[in-house]
C-alpha cells in the first residue's frame, strides 16, 4: 500500500515493489494529477499521524484535534517510524523538499522539546533527519536537535565543536 502512495529509487520493505527509475519521477512530477493525488496521499497519512499541513504553499504542519490519540499509535508501533522515513524520502523524491523540512522539524519539536514522542525520537535522529537532501537545511536541523537534546554531550549526530561554531 505505502509502496504504491510514496514510491522510491530504491528497494523498501516490499521486495515486490518495483523501485522507480529518474524517467518515472520526472513524468509523475509533469503530471498535475500525479502531483495532486501524491499530495492528498501524504495529507492522509499526515492525518493518521494526528498531523494536519497547515499551508500547502509552505509546508508547515501542526497537531490534529485527535493527536493525543494518534501519536500515542505512534508511540507504541515502531514500524510507522519506517512509513515516515519512506514517505520523507519520497517527498525529497517529488520535488517536496520544503514538506521534508517542516517534517522533520515537526518530529524533532514533538520528541525533543514537547517529549510527546519518546519512542520516536530514536529514528526521528538517526533516519529522518538524514533524509533532508539541502545540506543547509540538514545542518539547521541538526542543530536545532542538538539544541534541545539532553544533555547535550550525549549528542553523537554531528562534532560538538562544529555545532558550538554554527550560525
Amino acid at each position: 500500500f505505502l509502496f504504491r502512495l510514496f514510491p522510491l529509487r530504491e528497494h523498501g520493505m516490499n521486495w515486490h515493489a518495483k523501485p522507480l527509475t529518474r524517467q518515472e519521477i520526472e513524468a509523475f512530477k509533469k503530471s498535475s494529477e500525479v502531483m495532486q493525488r501524491f499530495e492528498r496521499a501524504y495529507q492522509l497519512m499526515l492525518r493518521f499521524y494526528g498531523i494536519t499541513l497547515t499551508n500547502r504553499k509552505t509546508g508547515e504542519l501542526k497537531r490534529t484535534e485527535n493527536w493525543s490519540e494518534r501519536f500515542q499509535n505512534l508511540n507504541w508501533r515502531s514500524h510507522n517510524n519506517l512509513r515516515i522515513t519512506r514517505i520523507l524520502k519520497c517527498l525529497g523524491e517529488m520535488g517536496y523538499e520544503h514538506y521534508q523540512v517542516h517534517l522533520v522539524k515537526f518530529f524533532l519539536t514533538e520528541t525533543l522539546v514537547k517529549e510527546t514522542l519518546p519512542n520516536v525520537k530514536r529514528s526521528a535522529l538517526d533516519y529522518f533527519l538524514f533524509t533532508i537532501r539541502s545540506k543547509r537545511k540538514r545542518r539547521e536541523l541538526v542543530h536545532y536537535a542538538w539544541q534541545h537534546f539532553k544533555p547535550q554531550s550525549s549528542f553523537v549526530w554531528a562534532p560538538q565543536d562544529k555545532l558550538l561554531k554554527y550560525r
